[in-house]
């Protein structure tokens, strides 16, 4: 069925004018008559009655009318969310830990934001371990993560490096010999089984030191302020202390460099949806700028 005809129809059920029909069509009122003619003879109904100058809909017009205007209403709630997955609209969920979060994803989302407005973002902070499965589980559209992730259905783009820093407070790196701060104050330390609790792990094999008093933590910034408090030492990127390193509140012990390297995950699956797209843009893009800063 052509659907030129129904449009045709439509029109001119809803004027009962075939001038003022022609007039929004486009059409002249003889290529109205036909297109109504053939569309009567293909359905073999009557879909117009004449009485004296006036146009009525036949009871099988009204009918019909009903179904047209149904159909095309359909269509153009096709053709609006079709525009709609042209520009980035809707939800984007992101997962990070709060490093990132407090660190990069302030800016990112600000610059995000002033480029794609219909988008509402929201932030989730938790453990890279905990936004990996977030990602996988579809709870996340996107999620940055320190360390790598191994999954074949994630797609992961490497944003850079950072060093893993092995710190303690002034006042305890100066009152002790590194080797007795080591073995007789706790270390602070993430929770076992995560993913930068193993890149941890790694550094203290390669620096020979193995802690007999640990103190696991959820976060980063809980891990720096249970060093700050003069508890002991601890492992972590040199992003979170470098202004304590330069204010002198924290002193190194130890650099490894370019150990953790910060990664942006998606489902491989998910990868081209515009909201993903062009986040993923952003945050490169911004990513960048720290580096070269």
């Amino acid at each position: 069925m052509d659907f030129r005809k129904l449009k045709t129809f439509q029109v001119v059920a809803d004027c009962l004018n075939l001038t003022k029909a022609g007039e929004i069509l486009g059409y002249t009122q003889p290529t109205i008559t036909l297109q109504l003619q053939s569309l009567e003879s293909e359905l073999d109904v009557v879909l117009f009655s004449r009485v004296g100058k006036k146009t009525y809909l036949t009871p099988t017009g009204k009918v019909m009318k009903q179904y047209v205007d149904r159909a095309f209403a359909v269509l153009e709630d096709m053709e609006r969310e079709l525009r709609k997955m042209q520009e980035p609209h809707g939800l984007l969920t992101i997962a990070a830990p709060e490093i990132y979060c407090t660190q990069y994803l302030s800016l990112i989302i600000r610059s995000y934001i002033s480029r794609n407005p219909q988008v509402k973002l929201q932030l989730s902070s938790c453990d890279s371990n905990e936004a990996m499965k977030r990602v996988a589980a579809n709870e996340a559209d996107v999620a940055i993560i320190a360390g790598p992730c191994h999954s074949p259905l994630i797609e992961s783009t490497p944003l850079g490096k950072e060093d893993l820093v092995l710190v303690t407070t002034r006042e305890l790196y100066e009152r002790y010999a590194p080797d007795e701060l080591l073995s007789k104050h706790p270390f602070i330390t993430y929770k076992s089984g995560s993913n930068v609790q193993r890149l941890v792990n790694e550094c203290l094999e390669e620096h020979g030191f193995s802690p007999s008093n640990v103190i696991e933590c959820v976060s980063d910034e809980t891990i720096k302020r249970t060093v700050l408090y003069n508890t002991g030492t601890a492992l972590l990127g040199s992003t979170l202390v470098e202004e304590e390193l330069k204010k002198g509140t924290l002193a190194e012990l130890h650099r490894f460099p370019g150990k953790i390297e910060t990664n942006l995950i998606m489902l491989k699956n998910r990868a081209e949806e515009r909201n993903i797209k062009t986040f993923a843009e952003i945050v490169k893009d911004v990513w960048r700028e720290f580096s070269q800063a």
